[in-house]
């Protein structure tokens, strides 16, 4: 009777070291483009209310036998999910029908708005721009290489990996859009609760602001941007 430790000194000494080899994950960051590329306006900001920073991101979703490509954007103030696209494909219209959808569910003001993304080509191209600047909101683009530019939207999709993704089977692209949709809209926007917002859910978070007297949510000020994405 050996321990694990004595079998691996065993095979390293004959050169049998087991190498795991790392799950597939697909690229869903483009950032060789030759787009314009934006500043980054939302390291130094925490919002004192919704529709101050909206923060996107898109991952990947594992069906049966293939990948399906989730957009989202979340309003930063309180965590929700504010839009959201499913599809089997990297586009720029799954970033758009996101953005759309935002825009649809929101009443932002005219040039009182910072849209944060990664440097992806989805959110750089001329299209997502265009709307962008149609609605008098400014553009925001995370450093290369620098993850944590972006860190409140990828909490966002660990969150949805471990709550949701991981561990379930589904049929088709359908039956992902249905249970992912339950997700985001029931389970997180209005059960989930967050440290960062003193243990309240984003919905009932939002409720309470609205509650609040209108100088009590009066515009942006500086603050430790990694601190936000408990």
């Amino acid at each position: 009777m050996v321990n694990h430790q004595r079998v691996e000194r065993i095979r390293r000494s004959d050169n049998l070291l087991c190498l795991r080899k790392r799950a597939f994950r697909p690229a869903t960051t483009d950032s060789e483009h030759g787009y314009l590329i934006y500043p980054n306006l939302a390291a130094k900001l925490v919002p004192t209310a919704t529709n101050q920073l909206w923060v996107a991101d898109i991952t990947y979703v594992l069906l049966s036998e293939h990948f399906v490509y989730l957009a989202v954007v979340l309003d930063a103030f309180s965590r929700r999910v504010v839009g959201w696209a499913l599809a089997d494909h990297l586009r720029a219209e799954l970033a758009l029908a996101a953005l759309d959808m935002s825009l649809r569910e929101r009443d932002a003001i005219p040039g009182g708005l910072i849209h944060h993304s990664d440097l992806g080509i989805q959110y750089a191209c001329g299209a997502y721009v265009k709307r962008l600047t149609a609605r008098r909101i400014q553009p925001s683009m995370s450093r290369a290489g620098c993850p944590w530019d972006n860190a409140m939207a990828e909490s966002f999709t660990a969150t949805l990996k471990r709550e949701e993704v991981d561990g379930r089977e589904y049929r088709d692209l359908a039956d992902a859009k249905a249970l992912i949709g339950q997700f985001i809209e029931t389970g997180y926007n209005r059960q989930r609760r967050h440290s960062a917002l003193d243990y309240l859910a984003p919905e009932v978070l939002e409720l309470a602001q609205r509650s609040r007297p209108p100088h009590a949510a009066a515009g942006i000020v500086e603050g430790d941007w990694a601190t936000m994405c408990v």
